[in-house]
């Protein structure tokens, strides 16, 4: 197949973000194993998804990572104009949910293995493809964890999120936290009777906004836009009616770091100002990346595309945790965010063709 016939094959499979994934990780390991590659399906605690790992070469070796992403966001809006998950033609446009971020990339990177497969490798080259990144990079970790048993010290990682194929290094770190109130219900016109949900979330929520306006002053990153670290009140949700004192109330909260700020450590001050009636809980988090200009791997990648690395990006991705993890790592990848999240979401057949020649040309770097 080609990286056109698997991008749509890719997208028939409707794997929306805390969904099983199962069904298209084993067409995928069954086509790569078609290619000697060795394939590890590693399900994850949830038992419906899986991550993938596959080595084209010699695992013993240090080689390069080409990670990408499997699941996709909801795809619900009335704006589609037809299925989302039947991947449609439009001139040049690749048309369905997932097209640009990422399964793009996924698809740039199997049409590229029978060719990787022929090539005299002196590094592998490995395929990392991970679920539920749409929800708080929660599939990666689990990877991540195992991979000293499934291979050498990565030399460097590529992320191929949506960048318009030029290299990036950087991005802001998040960490994101659901926090709720008990109260207890009654009349409104006995207060005193009760006890008001809504009210015991306030101070909390007060300290969320006096945090949001004091960062804008902590820190500075002029890679960024904007330049600093944020927080923000999400979602707050509570009570039933107007004359019944509310019972539950809860906030989702989030806050982006620049690198060098763990987003975790500014979530504190506000679960230090709940009372004893508010519970707090982290639910999702990654680090920033900061990815040197000088090194080694935004030398290759400059390169492999041709194209000089930028300083950052706004949104984030897992490369953060491969760097973590002490695996240098960048984000370089085809079409552009803008696109994403959006109803007639796609990427176009030259940047489909553009990804797969920078995989090609990573092939031929490491080829002996």
């Amino acid at each position: 197949m080609n990286a056109e016939e698997l991008l749509a094959r890719l997208v028939s499979y409707p794997t929306v973000a805390g969904t099983s994934n199962l069904a298209l990780m084993q067409f995928i390991a069954d086509y790569l194993e078609q290619f000697g590659a060795q394939v590890h399906l590693m399900t994850g605690p949830e038992g419906d998804r899986a991550n993938l790992f596959a080595t084209i070469g010699d695992p013993s070796v240090p080689g390069f990572i080409l990670s990408g992403h499997v699941d996709v966001v909801p795809a619900g809006e009335p704006e589609w104009k037809d299925d989302p998950f039947e991947m449609r033609h439009d001139e040049d446009r690749l048309i369905g949910r997932g097209t640009c971020d990422m399964k793009g990339f996924d698809a740039a990177v199997l049409s590229a293995v029978p060719d990787l497969a022929t090539m005299a490798l002196s590094a592998p080259i490995h395929i990392a493809l991970s679920y539920d990144e749409e929800i708080g990079c929660k599939g990666v970790p689990h990877m991540i964890a195992a991979l000293p048993k499934l291979c050498a010290a990565p030399l460097g990682c590529i992320v191929g999120e949506p960048t318009g194929l030029r290299p990036v290094l950087a991005h802001k770190g998040k960490a994101a936290m659901k926090l709720w109130a008990r109260g207890v219900s009654g009349h409104s016109s006995r207060p005193d009777q009760g006890e008001n949900a809504i009210h015991a979330l306030l101070p909390v929520l007060n300290a969320a906004a006096h945090q949001a306006d004091t960062l804008k002053s902590d820190g500075q990153d002029d890679r960024f836009a904007p330049p600093y670290s944020t927080l923000q009140i999400g979602v707050v949700q509570g009570g039933q009616a107007v004359n019944i004192i509310p019972d539950h109330a809860q906030a989702l909260i989030e806050v982006r770091g620049i690198p060098g700020v763990d987003p975790q450590v500014l979530l504190e001050p506000l679960v230090e100002s709940g009372g004893p009636n508010v519970k707090a809980e982290l639910i999702s988090t990654y680090p920033a990346l900061a990815l040197p200009a000088d090194s080694g791997l935004a030398q290759l990648m400059t390169t492999l595309t041709g194209v000089a690395a930028i300083g950052a990006v706004s949104f984030g991705t897992e490369a953060g945790l491969f760097q973590q993890a002490g695996i240098p790592s960048i984000i370089c990848g085809p079409g552009d965010i803008s696109r994403a999240h959006k109803p007639e979401e796609y990427l176009t057949r030259a940047e489909l063709s553009a990804a797969r020649n920078m995989i090609l040309n990573l092939g031929q770097s490491l080829a002996s």
